[in-house]
């Protein structure tokens, strides 16, 4: 079993930034693969950013490419999203996931355990 909290959400004017964290315990956290998707009102829950078990593999959705930045600190079992150039299309609230395995999945179906999720808001 593993535990996930996210924290760092907020409210931000358009341009700024934010990181959010998510703290995982239980299960080894370095043997899988963390990803951070978020769900928009009205919408689907989409992927955002996914990084592998030693972090050296990262994957980005064409929409946040060059903005946000995933990355893992596996001794403090804590994954993080830097967002930065925020827009007001990135309001959403954003959940972190551990994966199955050590590969990063852009399907929510490739993840076992979810945070309860962390609310981004961002002003015109």
């Amino acid at each position: 079993q593993v535990q996930l909290v996210e924290s760092g959400g907020g409210l931000v004017q358009a341009g700024g930034s934010l990181r959010l964290s998510c703290a995982a315990s239980g299960r080894t956290f370095s043997s899988y693969a963390m990803g951070w998707f978020r769900q928009a009102p009205g919408k689907e829950r989409e992927f955002v950013a996914g990084v592998s078990w030693s972090g050296s593999n990262k994957y980005y959705v064409d929409s946040v490419k060059g903005r946000f930045t995933i990355s893992r600190d596996n001794a403090k079992n804590t994954v993080y999203l830097q967002m930065n150039s925020l827009k007001p299309e990135d309001t959403a609230i954003y959940y972190c996931a551990a994966a199955a395995s050590t590969v990063v999945s852009i399907e929510e179906s490739g993840y076992v355990y979810w945070g309860q999720g962390t609310q981004v808001t961002v002003s015109t």
